[in-house]
């Protein structure tokens, strides 16, 4: 009787491992970054009145970095408000004349909703699809906006030749060594 309960026990552990076995793998597996598949270009320091408030890296879908696919990596250096990051977001697609007051005011509102208070070393990344923005928090996804002429507005605050900061700009469209 013990062999029989011996044998059972043995054929259930094998089915169970058999069972679990294609998970294994999950548990192994690296999670997918907002920029696993784009290539690294350029990085700069983004200072407003001597005080750095982000590093930025840019990362290109192909080769040209002002095309979408791209993703736009912000790693914070100070506590900054969500409200307070949207809000100067408006502020510079408005310096852009990139879209007419109403719409304006949905997108803050939408990226207001979407981003968080940060922290030193906090990381957004905006990732500029031909239609739509999405947007991580350290790899975890916090939002998206479905809105082509969002995108398009949203990323020409660091990449239209009319930035505030054209220093950055430069540094992030710098070409990588090949």
């Amino acid at each position: 009787m013990s062999s029989i309960s011996n044998s059972f026990i043995t054929r259930r552990r094998l089915l169970l491992g058999l069972a679990a076995w294609p998970l294994a793998s999950l548990a192994t597996t690296a999670p997918k970054t907002p920029t696993a598949g784009f290539r690294r270009w350029g990085s700069g320091k983004f200072r407003r009145f001597g005080f750095l408030i982000y590093e930025a890296t840019l990362w290109a879908g192909g080769d040209d970095p002002l095309r979408p696919p791209l993703a736009l990596e912000l790693t914070y250096k100070r506590n900054i408000s969500g409200r307070d990051i949207a809000d100067a977001s408006v502020q510079e697609i408005r310096n852009l004349a990139a879209a007419e007051e109403p719409r304006l005011r949905a997108w803050g509102e939408r990226m207001a909703q979407i981003f968080p208070d940060v922290r030193p070393g906090d990381r957004i990344v905006g990732v500029h699809l031909p239609d739509a923005a999405q947007f991580y928090l350290n790899d975890r996804s916090i939002g998206a906006v479905d809105d082509r002429d969002f995108a398009r507005a949203f990323f020409a605050i660091w990449l239209d030749a009319r930035t505030s900061a054209p220093d950055l700009r430069a540094a992030l469209l710098e070409r990588p060594d090949a």
